[in-house]
């Protein structure tokens, strides 16, 4: 069985990472979560769980919600061939979330390596909180971006950061 959003809430607290959840009705989009956040600080998150051709893994990116995402543009940034979606049974069967609650800290369900993450270098370099769903899109949890990148490297899903602003020729650092 997956881990629950009560398990992660108790892991994050006993590896000593500060974090605020707040509860909320379920929120789908990014569009619902701008509309009824209200003044939530921090940076807001979208996620796609995309699948690859094997040999490559699933891909998880994480993006700062306004960044302009194309799922061509990435498979070519990121070196990776076509991608696509992933769809709601590889979703639970790899992260243990339902479709609306993706998010990186859902990384807890899956073996070490066996999903590539990418993330916007903005949220792993920020100074102010990022917002997640706690593996439920029911409640939104603030970390900071040093121990969301400790947590996910404790789990053995370092994540790789991205500029998803910078020049296409050169998008990893």
């Amino acid at each position: 069985m997956p881990e629950t959003p009560e398990a992660l809430l108790a892991r994050l607290d006993a590896a000593g990472i500060a974090a605020t959840t707040h509860r909320h009705p379920p929120l789908h989009t990014v569009a619902e979560s701008k509309e009824r956040r209200g003044d939530l600080p921090g940076l807001h998150v979208k996620n796609l769980f995309l699948r690859a051709r094997p040999p490559q893994p699933f891909l998880l990116v994480v993006a700062e919600e306004d960044a302009p995402l194309s799922i061509n543009a990435l498979a070519r940034r990121l070196g990776t061939g076509r991608l696509s979606m992933a769809n709601e049974a590889e979703l639970w069967e790899r992260l243990g979330v339902r479709p609306g609650s993706v998010t990186p800290l859902a990384l807890v369900n899956a073996p070490p390596g066996s999903i590539r993450l990418v993330m916007d270098r903005r949220l792993l370099e920020g100074e102010g909180p990022v917002n997640l769903h706690p593996l439920t899109n029911t409640a939104t949890t603030a970390v900071a971006p040093a121990d969301l990148r400790r947590f996910l490297e404790t789990l053995g899903h370092p994540p790789e950061p991205i500029d998803l602003e910078a020049d296409p020729a050169n998008p990893l650092a």
